[in-house]
């Protein structure tokens, strides 16, 4: 197995795999691993209406939102950290009503792409009892078994293993059309190498229809075949791969570059207003050919001050305030 037909550009990937209306998920955590390129490719082609389904997202996902792409969400939590401790366009984007919202625990959702990937129709847990979670809904009803909305949120029955009134949540698996990660390294085979924390990443790529996923290298396959117990996933289900340096950019990614305080700072402030969150997207996201155009517009030096240390993984002294 290699890669060839499945070595692509980012806008290449997204015009093959990505359709509006499609569910879509998205891998990588607040500030780590988002996959910006990918969002930034989906934005330019006009995508529309789809269905975000995320265990905790950032900057990827609220782009996403505030350029009208998304039209309904399943997710744990999308915040920024101090920079957005809860994502401004997400959260404007709820407030106004202009997506449905349906939120789930963060260990619920990975349980829920942890059933899909298992092809199971749903899961039984503990988490959640005697939560909101389980006492509201987000979907309307008239949603409801729509496309690949669930019939319920979950469902809440006896333990038929157990004495009457012990409890049980019954949470309906995930099973995204495709999933869009951004990874450290893919070997010539195909095979992904996520190096540090993998979040969700795992099962929502094995759960996914289609699975797109931009990383910093590619390397050779026996470079890869190296400490096999560091890969992450196989050749097999990857239908695309693009390779883009800085990709996660202006979040992490983990033993190449930490995220971009300077960069977050700004679109923190710009993202609260209408008009200065389109100039932003005018500038670095339509104005761009391409995600290597939008990294030409960065500070250089400020990309130089978040490469990370090859040992420690993150940029030591970096100023985060």
């Amino acid at each position: 197995m290699d890669l060839t037909g499945k070595l692509m550009t980012a806008k290449q990937a997204v015009e093959k795999f990505v359709h509006s209306g499609d569910q879509v998920s998205l891998g990588g955590f607040t500030l780590s691993r988002n996959p910006m390129s990918l969002a930034h490719e989906i934005i330019r082609q006009g995508i529309k209406d789809l269905y975000l389904v995320c265990h905790s997202q950032g900057q990827a996902m609220d782009l996403l939102v505030g350029a009208g792409c998304v039209g309904r969400m399943e997710i744990a939590y999308g915040g920024l950290g101090r920079f957005a401790p809860t994502c401004v366009r997400f959260r404007r984007a709820v407030q106004q009503g202009d997506i449905s919202l349906e939120d789930y625990s963060n260990y619920q959702m990975s349980l829920r792409f942890w059933a899909g990937a298992m092809g199971l129709p749903m899961i039984a847990t503990k988490t959640g009892l005697n939560t909101d979670i389980v006492k509201k809904d987000g979907f309307s009803p008239e949603d409801r078994g729509k496309g690949k909305v669930p019939g319920l949120k979950l469902a809440v029955q006896d333990n038929p293993f157990a004495e009457p009134g012990d409890k049980v949540v019954l949470l309906p698996a995930l099973n995204p059309d495709v999933t869009l990660l951004h990874a450290q390294q893919v070997g010539q085979d195909g095979t992904v190498r996520i190096k540090g924390l993998s979040f969700a990443d795992l099962e929502q790529a094995r759960a996914a229809d289609r699975v797109i996923v931009s990383c910093e290298e590619i390397v050779p396959k026996e470079q890869i075949r190296q400490d096999p117990d560091q890969n992450a996933l196989p050749g097999f289900l990857i239908d695309a791969v693009v390779h883009e340096p800085l990709g996660a950019h202006p979040t992490a990614c983990h033993y190449f570059y930490d995220y971009d305080p300077q960069h977050l700072l700004m679109y923190g402030k710009v993202a609260k207003d209408n008009g200065s969150f389109q100039a932003y997207l005018d500038q670095y996201v339509y104005g761009s050919r391409d995600f290597k155009d939008y990294l030409a517009k960065l500070d250089p030096a400020a990309l130089q001050r978040i490469k990370a240390d090859p040992v420690l993984g993150y940029a030591p002294g970096l100023d985060r305030r």
